[in-house]
């Protein structure tokens, strides 16, 4: 299938490593330095510099530091990475208005006026390469007649000449359908690896199959992954004018000028605009931020999603754009507190496009009305009323669980595929608890733990939540972790112990000795 180039150019700027190269300006570490950015203690972005030491995506946080030592290692931060990226979209609105960001490190513009202006497409390339190598990063330029493959071109550095568009796709790997967030949606790399195993290795041989013949045997992602490789306009460069309803607005009363408050204020208003738009049966792609100030002047920044915009996404994109105006320094930032904030839904798609998929839509309908549900009582509450839990390494119950505010990047603490010796084996306990109680023996004194790591005497009765004879136990297994640290948190030398409580049935409880008590860890049900 031939692609069908528009008139209207789009012209794509690109900056390489940007997670990265965000990390380094967070740490004022200069551009040549080896930086690596980890998720769930694995590479997901490194500098050129780590590239050149051996480090790459997918390593482990420990591997990539034995291949490059002196590497910088950060933990993933997309609100650092959006703040620090404010400074690369100031300098290419200087040259071109309007432009759109897909993410942090990408953004997208019309090539009509500034070639236009400039004299040339190459021309704007150039200024525009010019002015982000100013801001200080570096960036890569891709013009091409379809948003996607502009993307794409920026990612190989080159200009797609006009109607090109599926001659340059056809020869790309197939794995670059995955590469780049901003046009994925879920599920992407499992289709791609799975076309990968069915032999289709290019884009050419993707586009070369029937519409239908995708539809009915991948599903509705595989349909839009379909038409991008085919080069066909998947989106116009300019979206319909949105009901002037749409539009939500907040007067800030007292004025914001923290963080915290704005993120707050960004996720109540983000519920007001997705309720509005539920109600007018319509999904937002193109999102303007505005921000007003106490002395009159406003900031405008449009953000562009591949996908229609959740509440949570919303509000995540307005908690990034305010953090990056707010700690910015220079003319494009806020010269005071906030008095109001707007959100304007710029481009918006159907209830038709936004069907469900027929396999497993009433499921995702469920989760979707539950997550709004729980962001709803976060704009009431506020973002830590919300929390999910997060899997770590430790070795009692309690540590291998953290409580992430609902929305917010995932910290794990430390690494659960780590071996963890004198880890609490399987299985866990149902319940966690922290109460005081007293082990003791027949005679009725208090059982410790000794320095050899032994009970001071049998254990036979509880006293405290849980009071009883002891029907079995068993332990106690000791643990000495961070004896080297003196300022860690961590209560050093503990003890573990399991006791079931005579009864019918009987109550089965985890002790924790630690600091010279027992306290009650967890009940198994």
């Amino acid at each position: 299938m031939s692609g069908r180039d528009g008139a209207a150019r789009v012209l794509a700027v690109w900056c390489m490593d940007w997670p990265a190269a965000a990390a380094a300006a967070a740490a004022d570490l200069p551009a040549t330095t080896p930086v690596a950015v980890t998720c769930t203690n694995r590479v997901i972005a490194c500098s050129a510099a780590a590239r050149a030491a051996g480090v790459r995506r997918g390593l482990r946080r420990r591997e990539a530091q034995a291949r490059c030592p002196a590497a910088h290692v950060a933990v993933a931060d997309a609100g650092r990475d959006a703040r620090f990226f404010e400074a690369v979209l100031t300098a290419v609105e200087d040259l071109i208005p309007r432009a759109e960001v897909l993410r942090p490190g990408l953004l997208v513009a019309a090539a009509a006026g500034p070639a236009r202006y400039f004299g040339s497409e190459s021309l704007a390339a150039e200024r525009l390469a010019d002015a982000v190598a100013a801001a200080g990063a570096e960036c890569q330029i891709g013009l091409a007649g379809q948003l996607a493959t502009a993307v794409l071109a920026a990612r190989a550095g080159v200009a797609v000449e006009p109607g090109r568009d599926a001659a340059f796709l056809s020869e790309l790997s197939i794995r670059e359908l995955a590469t780049e967030p901003g046009l994925s949606g879920p599920g992407r790399a499992d289709l791609v690896d799975l076309l990968w195993r069915m032999g289709i290795r290019r884009f050419g041989q993707f586009a070369a199959l029937g519409r239908a013949e995708v539809a009915t045997r991948f599903g509705a992602d595989a349909v839009i992954a379909h038409r991008m490789a085919c080069a066909e306009p998947m989106r116009p460069p300019a979206g319909r004018e949105p009901p002037a309803e749409l539009a939500v607005e907040l007067r800030c009363d007292p004025p914001i000028d923290r963080v915290d408050a704005a993120a707050f204020a960004g996720r109540s208003l983000a519920a007001t605009l997705h309720r509005g738009l539920e109600s007018a049966g319509v999904g937002c792609t193109r999102l303007a931020i505005h921000a007003v100030t106490d002395t009159g002047s406003e900031l405008v920044r449009v953000w562009r999603c591949a996908e229609p915009l959740t509440a949570e996404a919303t509000a995540d994109r307005v908690r990034w754009q305010l953090d990056g105006w707010l700690n910015r320094r220079g003319a494009d930032r806020l010269d005071g507190p906030v008095t109001t904030l707007r959100l304007e839904p710029v481009e918006v798609i159907t209830a038709a496009a936004l069907q469900l998929p027929l396999w497993g839509g009433a499921g995702d309908a469920d989760r979707q009305r539950a997550r709004r549900a729980l962001v709803r009582v976060q704009g009431l509450l506020g973002p830590e009323a919300v929390q999910i839990p997060v899997r770590c390494g430790g070795r009692g119950p309690a540590d291998q669980v953290a409580l992430t505010p609902l929305g917010d990047e995932p910290v794990i603490r430390f690494d659960p595929d780590q071996p963890w010796p004198g880890r609490l084996p399987e299985p866990a306990p149902a319940v966690l608890l922290d109460d005081p109680v007293e082990l003791l023996d027949g005679d009725g004194a208090a059982v410790h733990v000794t320095g050899r790591g032994l009970f001071s005497s049998t254990p036979a009765r509880l006293s405290g939540r849980y009071a009883g004879p002891l029907a079995w136990w068993a332990g106690p297994w000791p643990v000495d972790e961070r004896w080297w640290d003196p300022q860690a948190a961590s209560p050093g030398r503990t003890a573990r112990a399991q006791v079931l409580l005579d009864g019918d049935p009987g109550v089965a409880l985890l002790l924790c000795y630690r600091r010279k008590r027992w306290y009650l860890e967890g009940g198994y049900e």
